[in-house]
């Protein structure tokens, strides 16, 4: 699980920055800072503490020293964080590689590729922890969740609903980028809009072409295309399969 730091001068985009990466059930904390400053702070009392941040997504044009400036100091660290940039600029990109960053991402952040950038961090730090938690917007404020808890997510639009036990929420994110993050969680697409948590599935049911799984008291249909690889996965985990 990743310990982050994001940083940048302008509030609502650093609020989004941190709400994408806060929703990524590969991130297990996000702190934040305005300004280059702060953010050296926030490096130095994480290091004394012994949780150091394992990287950083850093905004390139701020007042006073820059995202560039920060990179290049963190890089003489003994040990120091990743760094990804997060800019409205692609005028900076060579500087970026030439400081070894893990990526350079253009504003608007866009799940997917954000998806893709927190695979590669969770790569070099050693992550191939199972995700655990998902943010939600519950009554105005961020929660988060089990990702065990989560029966099934369906896409809504530009959002995607996920199913508990006795509760829905919404979450702003693409199906897409969710099948990413929870690769590793035991989730099976079972239509181009749902996917089902295997360890919630108790029936695959057969009838004729139609094939059904039961989550939660719930009977979800899979798509034809879907059939061979949805059973392939579920009985061999030693699901029951039934032909009425």
């Amino acid at each position: 699980m990743l310990r982050v730091l994001a940083v940048d001068d302008e509030p609502p985009a650093l609020e989004e920055t941190a709400f994408l990466l806060q929703a990524d059930p590969r991130v297990a904390e996000v702190a934040t800072a305005v300004d280059a400053a702060r953010a050296l702070r926030s490096v130095s009392d994480a290091v004394e503490a012994g949780a150091p941040f394992d990287a950083l997504f850093l905004d390139v044009r701020m007042p006073g020293p820059s995202g560039i400036d920060l990179a290049r100091f963190v890089a003489a660290l003994a040990d120091p964080p990743s760094v990804v940039f997060v800019t409205a600029h692609d005028d900076f990109a060579v500087t970026a590689f030439d400081l070894r960053a893990v990526d350079y991402l253009l504003k608007p952040l866009r799940e997917e590729r954000l998806a893709e950038t927190i695979g590669r961090l969770a790569a070099l730090h050693g992550g191939t922890a199972e995700p655990r938690r998902v943010a939600v917007e519950l009554g105005g404020r961020t929660q988060l969740i089990d990702i065990r808890d989560i029966y099934y997510a369906e896409a809504q639009g530009d959002y995607v609903r996920l199913r508990t036990a006795d509760t829905r929420h919404l979450v702003r994110a693409s199906l897409g980028a969710l099948e990413t993050q929870w690769s590793g969680a035991g989730f099976v697409r079972i239509h181009r809009s749902v996917l089902v948590a295997s360890r919630h599935v108790s029936e695959l049911l057969v009838e004729g072409a139609r094939m059904r799984v039961r989550v939660g008291g719930e009977l979800l249909m899979v798509s034809r295309r879907q059939h061979r690889e949805v059973r392939d996965q579920l009985v061999r985990g030693g699901w029951r399969e039934e032909n009425p």
